[in-house]
Protein backbone atom coordinates (compact mmCIF):
# COMPACT_ATOMS: atom_id res chain seq x y z
CA UNK A 1 0.00 0.00 0.00
CA UNK A 2 3.07 2.53 0.71
CA UNK A 3 4.35 1.82 -2.31
CA UNK A 4 1.16 2.50 -4.33
CA UNK A 5 1.13 5.53 -2.86
CA UNK A 6 4.15 6.59 -3.97
CA UNK A 7 4.41 5.16 -6.80
CA UNK A 8 1.00 6.40 -8.23
CA UNK A 9 1.87 10.00 -7.51
CA UNK A 10 3.34 10.01 -11.04
CA UNK A 11 -0.04 9.69 -12.69
CA UNK A 12 -2.12 11.29 -9.92
CA UNK A 13 -0.39 14.45 -10.40
CA UNK A 14 1.00 14.25 -13.67
CA UNK A 15 -1.36 16.98 -15.11
CA UNK A 16 -0.64 19.17 -12.27
CA UNK A 17 3.11 18.43 -13.12
CA UNK A 18 2.31 19.10 -16.90
CA UNK A 19 0.73 22.79 -15.73
CA UNK A 20 3.54 23.85 -13.60
CA UNK A 21 6.59 23.64 -15.67
CA UNK A 22 4.94 24.16 -19.31
CA UNK A 23 5.42 26.52 -21.32
CA UNK A 24 2.63 28.51 -23.70
CA UNK A 25 1.79 26.58 -26.83
CA UNK A 26 -0.39 26.80 -29.62
CA UNK A 27 -4.04 25.83 -28.15
CA UNK A 28 -4.86 23.52 -31.39
CA UNK A 29 -1.54 21.21 -30.34
CA UNK A 30 -1.06 18.41 -27.25
CA UNK A 31 1.20 20.79 -25.81
CA UNK A 32 -1.44 23.63 -25.26
CA UNK A 33 -3.96 21.39 -23.94
CA UNK A 34 -1.66 19.79 -21.50
CA UNK A 35 1.29 22.03 -21.17
CA UNK A 36 4.18 19.71 -22.30
CA UNK A 37 4.08 17.78 -25.44
CA UNK A 38 3.54 14.08 -25.48
CA UNK A 39 6.73 13.90 -26.77
CA UNK A 40 8.38 15.57 -23.45
CA UNK A 41 6.24 13.39 -21.31
CA UNK A 42 6.45 10.41 -23.03
CA UNK A 43 10.84 10.64 -22.90
CA UNK A 44 10.19 11.89 -19.13
CA UNK A 45 8.18 9.18 -18.06
CA UNK A 46 10.07 6.69 -20.15
CA UNK A 47 13.11 7.69 -18.06
CA UNK A 48 11.22 7.25 -14.98
CA UNK A 49 10.09 3.81 -15.76
CA UNK A 50 13.85 3.02 -16.95
CA UNK A 51 14.98 3.58 -14.23
CA UNK A 52 13.18 0.80 -12.11
CA UNK A 53 16.00 -1.61 -13.79
CA UNK A 54 17.88 -1.09 -10.20
CA UNK A 55 14.92 -3.31 -9.18
CA UNK A 56 16.85 -6.14 -10.58
CA UNK A 57 20.24 -6.14 -8.55
CA UNK A 58 17.82 -4.86 -5.39
CA UNK A 59 15.04 -7.72 -5.78
CA UNK A 60 18.43 -10.20 -6.25
CA UNK A 61 19.83 -9.06 -2.62
CA UNK A 62 16.02 -10.46 -1.39
CA UNK A 63 18.31 -13.91 -1.94
CA UNK A 64 21.55 -13.11 -0.19
CA UNK A 65 20.68 -10.29 3.18
CA UNK A 66 16.91 -12.16 2.73
CA UNK A 67 13.40 -10.85 2.32
CA UNK A 68 12.76 -8.72 5.27
CA UNK A 69 15.64 -6.44 5.52
CA UNK A 70 15.69 -6.03 1.46
CA UNK A 71 11.86 -5.14 1.42
CA UNK A 72 12.11 -2.40 4.31
CA UNK A 73 14.83 -1.09 2.77
CA UNK A 74 13.57 -0.41 -0.21
CA UNK A 75 10.20 0.94 0.42
CA UNK A 76 12.22 2.95 2.99
CA UNK A 77 14.17 4.66 0.18
CA UNK A 78 11.04 5.21 -2.32
CA UNK A 79 9.13 6.71 0.24
CA UNK A 80 11.93 9.29 0.99
CA UNK A 81 12.66 9.83 -2.35
CA UNK A 82 9.27 10.26 -3.83
CA UNK A 83 8.98 13.27 -0.79
CA UNK A 84 11.82 14.83 -2.11
CA UNK A 85 10.13 15.26 -5.23
CA UNK A 86 8.24 17.74 -3.77
CA UNK A 87 11.10 20.32 -4.15
CA UNK A 88 11.68 19.66 -7.76
CA UNK A 89 12.60 23.06 -9.34
CA UNK A 90 11.90 22.33 -13.07
CA UNK A 91 10.10 19.09 -14.80
CA UNK A 92 13.37 17.42 -15.63
CA UNK A 93 14.70 17.46 -11.71
CA UNK A 94 11.30 16.03 -11.37
CA UNK A 95 11.96 13.44 -13.54
CA UNK A 96 15.70 12.83 -12.28
CA UNK A 97 14.23 12.62 -8.54
CA UNK A 98 11.09 10.24 -9.28
CA UNK A 99 13.73 7.83 -11.65
CA UNK A 100 16.25 7.52 -8.50
CA UNK A 101 13.27 6.35 -6.51
CA UNK A 102 11.50 3.78 -8.87
CA UNK A 103 13.42 1.19 -8.81
CA UNK A 104 13.26 1.36 -4.53
CA UNK A 105 9.43 0.81 -5.52
CA UNK A 106 9.52 -1.36 -8.04
CA UNK A 107 11.47 -3.76 -6.17
CA UNK A 108 8.88 -3.46 -3.35
CA UNK A 109 6.31 -4.81 -5.69
CA UNK A 110 7.96 -7.99 -6.65
CA UNK A 111 9.64 -8.82 -3.05
CA UNK A 112 5.62 -8.02 -1.43
CA UNK A 113 4.54 -10.56 -3.63
CA UNK A 114 6.98 -12.99 -3.53
CA UNK A 115 7.15 -13.13 0.50
CA UNK A 116 2.96 -13.46 -0.20
CA UNK A 117 3.81 -16.49 -2.14
CA UNK A 118 5.86 -18.35 -0.09
CA UNK A 119 4.06 -18.03 3.22
CA UNK A 120 1.33 -19.57 1.58
CA UNK A 121 0.06 -23.06 0.58
CA UNK A 122 -0.87 -23.79 -3.13
CA UNK A 123 -4.50 -23.32 -2.52
CA UNK A 124 -3.99 -20.22 -1.01
CA UNK A 125 -1.16 -18.85 -3.24
CA UNK A 126 -3.22 -16.48 -5.74
CA UNK A 127 -5.39 -15.66 -2.93
CA UNK A 128 -2.53 -13.87 -1.10
CA UNK A 129 -1.08 -12.63 -4.19
CA UNK A 130 -4.34 -11.14 -4.77
CA UNK A 131 -4.29 -9.53 -1.36
CA UNK A 132 -1.23 -7.82 -2.51
CA UNK A 133 -2.15 -6.28 -5.39
CA UNK A 134 -4.99 -5.02 -3.45
CA UNK A 135 -3.20 -3.27 -1.39
CA UNK A 136 -1.28 -1.83 -4.05
CA UNK A 137 -4.68 -0.75 -5.72
CA UNK A 138 -5.82 0.94 -2.39
CA UNK A 139 -2.52 3.26 -2.06
CA UNK A 140 -2.93 4.18 -5.14
CA UNK A 141 -6.66 5.27 -4.58
CA UNK A 142 -5.40 6.51 -1.72
CA UNK A 143 -3.14 9.32 -3.36
CA UNK A 144 -6.17 10.00 -6.28
CA UNK A 145 -8.97 10.64 -3.58
CA UNK A 146 -6.45 12.29 -1.52
CA UNK A 147 -5.51 15.20 -4.79
CA UNK A 148 -9.25 15.66 -5.21
CA UNK A 149 -9.94 16.22 -1.65
CA UNK A 150 -7.68 18.99 -0.85
CA UNK A 151 -8.05 20.19 -4.45
CA UNK A 152 -5.89 21.76 -7.38
CA UNK A 153 -4.60 24.44 -4.75
CA UNK A 154 -2.55 21.31 -2.95
CA UNK A 155 -0.41 21.08 -5.65
CA UNK A 156 1.84 18.49 -7.25
CA UNK A 157 4.41 19.19 -3.96
CA UNK A 158 2.01 19.34 -1.17
CA UNK A 159 0.83 16.10 -2.65
CA UNK A 160 4.56 14.32 -2.33
CA UNK A 161 5.17 15.18 1.05
CA UNK A 162 2.02 13.12 1.97
CA UNK A 163 4.39 10.38 1.13
CA UNK A 164 6.08 10.82 5.10
CA UNK A 165 2.85 10.05 6.80
CA UNK A 166 3.86 6.31 5.31
CA UNK A 167 7.37 6.59 5.80
CA UNK A 168 6.69 7.42 9.37
CA UNK A 169 4.41 4.18 10.01
CA UNK A 170 7.33 1.20 8.59
CA UNK A 171 8.72 1.08 12.32
CA UNK A 172 5.58 -0.24 13.19
CA UNK A 173 5.52 -2.48 10.20
CA UNK A 174 8.90 -3.81 10.69
CA UNK A 175 7.99 -5.15 14.11
CA UNK A 176 5.47 -7.44 12.74
CA UNK A 177 7.33 -8.31 9.43
CA UNK A 178 8.79 -11.87 9.77
CA UNK A 179 11.62 -13.42 7.36
CA UNK A 180 9.26 -15.88 5.14
CA UNK A 181 10.03 -19.92 7.12
CA UNK A 182 10.40 -21.33 3.66
CA UNK A 183 13.59 -19.02 2.71
CA UNK A 184 15.13 -19.19 6.33
CA UNK A 185 14.82 -23.33 6.43
CA UNK A 186 16.92 -22.82 2.47
CA UNK A 187 19.08 -20.54 3.72
CA UNK A 188 19.78 -22.73 6.76
CA UNK A 189 19.68 -25.97 5.18
CA UNK A 190 21.88 -25.34 2.39
CA UNK A 191 25.00 -23.92 4.45
CA UNK A 192 24.63 -26.81 6.71
CA UNK A 193 23.83 -25.04 9.75
CA UNK A 194 24.99 -21.59 8.83
CA UNK A 195 23.11 -18.41 7.27
CA UNK A 196 24.51 -18.57 3.73
CA UNK A 197 25.82 -15.28 2.14
CA UNK A 198 26.53 -15.56 -1.70
CA UNK A 199 26.35 -12.90 -4.14
CA UNK A 200 23.10 -11.94 -5.81
CA UNK A 201 21.70 -14.44 -8.67
CA UNK A 202 21.90 -12.20 -11.81
CA UNK A 203 22.80 -14.18 -14.60
CA UNK A 204 23.60 -17.89 -13.48
CA UNK A 205 20.60 -19.53 -13.28
CA UNK A 206 20.06 -22.78 -15.04
CA UNK A 207 19.48 -23.57 -18.48
CA UNK A 208 15.55 -25.09 -18.16
CA UNK A 209 15.48 -21.98 -15.80
CA UNK A 210 16.36 -19.36 -18.42
CA UNK A 211 14.17 -20.92 -21.25
CA UNK A 212 10.74 -20.23 -19.20
CA UNK A 213 11.83 -17.29 -17.80
CA UNK A 214 12.79 -15.92 -20.99
CA UNK A 215 9.33 -16.69 -22.33
CA UNK A 216 7.62 -15.63 -19.05
CA UNK A 217 9.79 -11.89 -19.26
CA UNK A 218 8.41 -11.61 -23.00
CA UNK A 219 4.94 -11.99 -21.43
CA UNK A 220 5.77 -9.07 -18.77
CA UNK A 221 6.91 -6.84 -21.19
CA UNK A 222 4.17 -7.08 -23.45
CA UNK A 223 1.35 -6.55 -21.06
CA UNK A 224 3.77 -3.37 -19.36
CA UNK A 225 3.85 -2.23 -23.39
CA UNK A 226 0.12 -0.98 -23.22
CA UNK A 227 -0.35 -0.80 -19.30
CA UNK A 228 2.60 1.49 -18.95
CA UNK A 229 1.19 4.49 -21.08
CA UNK A 230 -2.47 3.60 -20.61
CA UNK A 231 -2.17 3.84 -16.80
CA UNK A 232 0.13 6.82 -16.61
CA UNK A 233 -1.56 9.42 -19.07
CA UNK A 234 -4.82 8.26 -17.88
CA UNK A 235 -5.49 11.53 -15.54
CA UNK A 236 -3.82 13.75 -17.85
CA UNK A 237 -5.91 12.39 -20.87
CA UNK A 238 -9.14 12.37 -18.81
CA UNK A 239 -8.53 15.91 -17.19
CA UNK A 240 -6.85 18.29 -19.55
CA UNK A 241 -8.13 16.20 -23.05
CA UNK A 242 -11.54 15.50 -22.42
CA UNK A 243 -11.79 18.28 -19.67
CA UNK A 244 -13.31 15.96 -16.62
CA UNK A 245 -12.76 17.46 -13.12
CA UNK A 246 -10.52 15.85 -11.02
CA UNK A 247 -13.84 15.14 -8.95
CA UNK A 248 -14.69 12.80 -11.53
CA UNK A 249 -11.54 11.35 -12.11
CA UNK A 250 -11.63 10.77 -8.41
CA UNK A 251 -15.33 9.12 -8.62
CA UNK A 252 -13.64 6.98 -11.59
CA UNK A 253 -11.01 5.62 -8.84
CA UNK A 254 -13.44 4.74 -6.69
CA UNK A 255 -15.35 2.83 -8.93
CA UNK A 256 -12.67 1.00 -9.32
CA UNK A 257 -12.04 0.12 -5.70
CA UNK A 258 -14.89 -2.50 -5.94
CA UNK A 259 -14.44 -3.38 -9.26
CA UNK A 260 -10.48 -4.27 -8.77
CA UNK A 261 -12.24 -6.50 -5.34
CA UNK A 262 -13.97 -8.28 -8.02
CA UNK A 263 -11.36 -8.94 -10.28
CA UNK A 264 -8.91 -10.22 -7.97
CA UNK A 265 -11.34 -12.58 -6.83
CA UNK A 266 -12.50 -13.38 -10.15
CA UNK A 267 -8.71 -13.90 -10.34
CA UNK A 268 -8.14 -16.21 -7.79
CA UNK A 269 -10.96 -18.42 -8.45
CA UNK A 270 -9.95 -18.96 -12.38
CA UNK A 271 -6.52 -19.33 -11.60
CA UNK A 272 -7.31 -22.07 -8.85
CA UNK A 273 -9.74 -23.68 -11.57
CA UNK A 274 -9.09 -22.78 -15.14
CA UNK A 275 -5.29 -22.36 -14.54
CA UNK A 276 -2.89 -20.11 -14.16
CA UNK A 277 -1.79 -19.78 -18.17
CA UNK A 278 -5.73 -19.35 -19.20
CA UNK A 279 -6.28 -16.56 -17.19
CA UNK A 280 -3.52 -14.59 -17.90
CA UNK A 281 -3.34 -15.14 -21.52
CA UNK A 282 -7.28 -13.90 -21.55
CA UNK A 283 -7.39 -11.19 -19.26
CA UNK A 284 -3.96 -9.50 -20.91
CA UNK A 285 -5.86 -9.49 -24.17
CA UNK A 286 -8.72 -7.64 -22.41
CA UNK A 287 -6.28 -5.20 -20.78
CA UNK A 288 -5.44 -3.83 -23.88
CA UNK A 289 -8.31 -3.99 -25.93
CA UNK A 290 -9.47 -2.09 -22.63
CA UNK A 291 -6.91 0.86 -23.62
CA UNK A 292 -8.35 1.44 -26.81
CA UNK A 293 -11.39 2.28 -25.49
CA UNK A 294 -10.41 4.17 -23.02
CA UNK A 295 -8.29 6.71 -25.15
CA UNK A 296 -11.35 6.11 -27.91
CA UNK A 297 -12.24 10.05 -27.80
CA UNK A 298 -15.50 10.63 -24.76
CA UNK A 299 -15.97 10.75 -21.54
CA UNK A 300 -18.13 7.29 -21.16
CA UNK A 301 -15.54 5.68 -22.50
CA UNK A 302 -13.12 6.70 -20.73
CA UNK A 303 -14.38 5.65 -17.41
CA UNK A 304 -15.64 2.07 -19.29
CA UNK A 305 -12.65 1.24 -20.63
CA UNK A 306 -10.94 2.45 -17.00
CA UNK A 307 -13.27 0.38 -15.47
CA UNK A 308 -12.37 -2.72 -17.88
CA UNK A 309 -9.15 -2.22 -17.39
CA UNK A 310 -9.22 -2.78 -14.08
CA UNK A 311 -11.19 -5.89 -14.03
CA UNK A 312 -8.95 -7.71 -16.35
CA UNK A 313 -6.10 -6.58 -14.88
CA UNK A 314 -6.65 -7.72 -11.89
CA UNK A 315 -8.11 -10.74 -12.43
CA UNK A 316 -4.65 -11.32 -14.24
CA UNK A 317 -2.53 -10.43 -11.38
CA UNK A 318 -3.44 -13.69 -9.18
CA UNK A 319 -2.68 -15.75 -11.97
CA UNK A 320 0.44 -14.58 -12.98
CA UNK A 321 2.00 -13.69 -9.25
CA UNK A 322 1.02 -17.22 -8.41
CA UNK A 323 2.43 -18.91 -11.49
CA UNK A 324 5.72 -16.46 -11.09
CA UNK A 325 6.15 -18.31 -7.88
CA UNK A 326 5.66 -21.96 -9.02
CA UNK A 327 8.05 -21.51 -11.73
CA UNK A 328 10.83 -21.03 -10.38
CA UNK A 329 13.11 -22.62 -7.03
CA UNK A 330 13.32 -20.67 -4.05
CA UNK A 331 16.84 -20.20 -4.38
CA UNK A 332 16.73 -17.91 -7.33
CA UNK A 333 13.27 -16.43 -7.12
CA UNK A 334 14.07 -13.13 -5.96
CA UNK A 335 16.23 -12.95 -9.03
CA UNK A 336 13.42 -14.08 -11.20
CA UNK A 337 11.30 -11.01 -9.70
CA UNK A 338 14.03 -9.16 -10.59
CA UNK A 339 13.91 -10.27 -13.75
CA UNK A 340 10.76 -9.73 -14.28
CA UNK A 341 10.45 -6.52 -12.86
CA UNK A 342 13.26 -5.56 -15.31
CA UNK A 343 11.19 -6.93 -18.57
CA UNK A 344 8.19 -5.04 -17.61
CA UNK A 345 10.14 -1.60 -17.52
CA UNK A 346 11.45 -2.09 -20.80
CA UNK A 347 8.34 -2.50 -21.95
CA UNK A 348 6.57 0.18 -20.26
CA UNK A 349 9.48 2.19 -21.41
CA UNK A 350 8.49 1.42 -25.17
CA UNK A 351 5.10 1.73 -24.63
CA UNK A 352 5.78 5.45 -23.36
CA UNK A 353 7.97 6.52 -25.51
CA UNK A 354 6.10 4.84 -28.80
CA UNK A 355 2.46 6.34 -27.12
CA UNK A 356 3.75 9.90 -26.40
CA UNK A 357 5.68 9.82 -30.49
CA UNK A 358 2.41 9.10 -32.11
CA UNK A 359 0.18 11.22 -29.99
CA UNK A 360 2.07 13.78 -31.63
CA UNK A 361 2.53 13.06 -34.99
CA UNK A 362 -1.10 11.93 -35.10
CA UNK A 363 -2.46 14.70 -33.27
CA UNK A 364 -4.21 12.67 -30.41
CA UNK A 365 -4.36 9.72 -27.96
CA UNK A 366 -6.82 7.56 -29.76
CA UNK A 367 -4.45 5.86 -32.84
CA UNK A 368 -1.77 5.53 -30.62
CA UNK A 369 -3.78 3.17 -28.48
CA UNK A 370 -4.64 1.15 -31.34
CA UNK A 371 -0.94 0.80 -32.10
CA UNK A 372 0.67 -0.40 -28.15
CA UNK A 373 -2.56 -2.59 -27.65
CA UNK A 374 -2.44 -4.73 -31.24
CA UNK A 375 0.90 -6.40 -30.14
CA UNK A 376 -0.18 -7.00 -26.71
CA UNK A 377 -3.39 -9.20 -27.80
CA UNK A 378 -1.23 -11.21 -30.19
CA UNK A 379 1.65 -12.08 -27.80
CA UNK A 380 -1.10 -13.33 -24.78
CA UNK A 381 -1.05 -16.96 -26.75
CA UNK A 382 2.57 -17.33 -25.31
CA UNK A 383 0.99 -17.96 -22.78
CA UNK A 384 -0.30 -21.50 -23.45
CA UNK A 385 3.98 -22.65 -24.40
CA UNK A 386 4.02 -22.88 -20.27
CA UNK A 387 3.69 -25.55 -18.32
CA UNK A 388 0.40 -25.37 -16.32
CA UNK A 389 1.23 -25.16 -12.26
CA UNK A 390 -1.86 -24.07 -10.52
CA UNK A 391 -1.45 -27.79 -8.74
CA UNK A 392 2.23 -27.34 -7.98
CA UNK A 393 3.66 -27.47 -4.39
CA UNK A 394 6.62 -24.99 -4.30
CA UNK A 395 9.12 -28.10 -2.93
CA UNK A 396 8.64 -29.17 -6.25
CA UNK A 397 9.64 -26.09 -7.79
CA UNK A 398 12.93 -26.58 -5.59
CA UNK A 399 13.01 -30.17 -6.93
CA UNK A 400 12.72 -29.32 -10.49
CA UNK A 401 9.57 -31.14 -10.93
CA UNK A 402 7.33 -28.23 -12.84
Amino acid sequence: MCSGFAQFGVTAALADVASEFGQPADAAALAGQVGLSGTTLGIGLAIIRLASLGALPLSSLADRLGRRRTLLGVVAGGLGLTALAAFAPTYWWWVAIFAAGRPLLSATNGLAGLIAAEETRTSDRAKAVALIAAGYGLGAGLISFTRSALGPGFGFRGLFLLTLIPLLALPFLARVLREPVRFERLRTEAAGGRARTRTPVLGALAADVRGRLLLFALLYLAISFVTGPANTFLFLYTESVLGMSSTVTAVMVALAGPVGLAGLLLGRLLADRVGRRGTAGVTQALVALACVVTYSGSPPAAIAGYLLAILAGSTYAPATGAQAAELFPTSVRGSVAGWLTAAGVLGAVAGLVVFGLLADALGGFRQAAIVVAVPVVLTSALFWLLPETKDTDLEQADEGAV
